[in-house]
């Protein structure tokens, strides 16, 4: 007979507590403690369980175990095999966040129904009418796609073993329930009793399975953290909903490479995957203006050329302004302060303003020397040449530091039409100009640039 069991989790690290605490005696997180209610079972049904374990479990030598290339079914994304890393693996449980609206559903489905397997699409928040009626939106081609409105995990996983299906897809963890447990779907408990569910199914089966997550204000996946732990991918879906562009980024796989992304535009039919990304996030105006700066970026293997711009105007308030979209604001605050201190710029008198066109979010450090161009474009007011380029990573002694992979970025650039690319000096090394239509310029401190592009 089970005994009843109440206990406290913490819904940041999933520390379990006797009593209520204001905050957590792991992670120092205040308010994170909610009480939940776990079965426990009792020693002689865990002996009984143990027993049962031990006649199927039996260990292997290291030497016994063979192992060959991962199979993976290929899908018709691209940019959703570059992400995972060649396809889908089979047998993986596979996780994808992202804010409301952004798109998560909307993939999924895409991928359900263009995909030419047996696929079981579960859906604990949109009714099937609904569901039909995006699936036409996409224009739909796999005759073998079945979705089931259900939240008991149990009756999931029944028809997911009596239909043979070859992929399930969970929209979302939040609303799934086990009828082991009595907390109310959505909570840390039954979070993590679905996924280790879901997770024994596809390691049994060999069916992959795609959960969609909810994420918090803070942008973390909602649940405890050791959900991310369970799952074998992690996907991050960003973007801006005011904005066509949607990124795909990896932040786990233990199947393939986490510096991938995938890009896709967002249209009334679905999301269209977008191949040549540089030639979509580059102004098409052939009008030079202030504070505007082109970087030449990578992003996982593929390098792209994205626009970076800067407006910077008096402040008219006692505080100057800083903001920043698709970039971080406290390195704009750093590169800010480098121009002050090496080349003398009254920055601080101003209100700054950037932007990262497209609405993508930038963390390669190389696009610092765009950024630095364009704030001293905008201060200035002096347009810069629209066949311009740059790529480097600026230090805090406004030294040009070196960027990897330079000659992609080169190539890149080349291919698109520019005619100048301003890149670190230590990179300038082992490059032959005789090979690329471009020009290549190097520099070494931020000094140097002002004086070639505005004195």
């Amino acid at each position: 007979m089970a005994k009843v069991k109440t206990t406290f989790i913490c819904s940041s690290c999933g520390t379990h507590s006797s009593k209520w605490e204001g905050k957590c005696h792991a992670c120092g997180e205040w308010n994170t403690l909610v009480e939940e209610i776990i079965s426990k079972e009792t020693k002689q049904e865990e002996k009984q369980k143990l027993w049962k374990e031990e006649e199927h479990t039996k260990p292997k030598k290291l030497s016994e175990i063979i192992y060959g290339d991962t199979a993976r079914i290929l899908t018709h994304d691209g940019e959703l095999n570059r992400v995972l890393g060649g396809g889908i693996v089979w047998g993986s449980l596979m996780l994808i966040g992202g804010h409301p609206g952004i798109g998560k559903s909307t993939l999924l489905l895409q991928l359900a129904v263009t995909l030419n397997k047996k696929i079981l699409y579960v859906s604990g928040e949109e009714s099937e009418e609904q569901i039909k009626m995006r699936a036409e939106r996409i224009r739909y081609k796999n005759p073998n796609c079945f979705v089931l409105t259900e939240t008991n995990v149990v009756k999931i996983l029944q028809q997911a073993k009596n239909g043979q299906v070859d992929l399930v897809i969970i929209d979302s963890i939040q609303t799934l329930s086990s009828p082991y447990l009595d907390s109310t779907p959505g909570t840390i408990s039954q979070i993590r009793e679905c996924t280790g569910e879901l997770q024994r199914f596809a390691k049994e089966t060999n069916v992959p399975i795609f959960i969609i997550g909810h994420i918090t204000k803070e942008g973390n996946i909602a649940g405890p953290k050791l959900l991310e732990h369970m799952v074998d991918v992690v996907l991050q879906f960003e973007g801006d909903r005011h904005h066509t562009y949607r990124i795909l980024r990896t932040i786990k796989n233990r199947f393939g490479s986490t510096d991938e992304i995938g890009i896709y535009e967002m249209h009334a039919a679905g999301l269209r995957e977008v191949s040549n990304p540089s030639e979509l996030l580059l102004s098409q105006s052939e009008e030079e203006l202030s504070g505007s700066a082109v970087s030449a970026t990578i992003e996982g293997l593929r390098p792209m050329l994205i626009e970076t711009q800067a407006l910077v105007s008096p402040s008219v308030y006692g505080t100057p302004q800083r903001s920043a979209t698709g970039f971080d604001l406290r390195r704009l605050s750093m590169l800010l302060a480098v121009l002050e201190k090496r080349c003398g710029l009254p920055f601080a008198q101003n209100d700054v303003f950037l932007n990262i066109a497209g609405g993508i979010k930038v963390v390669d450090p190389s696009i610092d020397l765009a950024i630095i161009a364009a704030l001293i474009s905008s201060l200035q007011d002096i347009p810069l040449n629209r066949k311009t380029c740059f790529a480097g990573e600026i230090g805090l002694s406004g030294e040009i530091r070196a960027v990897n992979r330079v000659e992609q970025r080169i190539l890149e650039a080349n291919r698109l039409g520019f005619e100048q690319i301003y890149i670190p000096s230590f990179n300038k090394k082992g490059i032959d100009q005789k090979n690329f239509d471009i020009e290549i310029l190097s520099i070494n401190k931020v000094e140097e640039l002002l004086r070639k592009l505005f004195v």
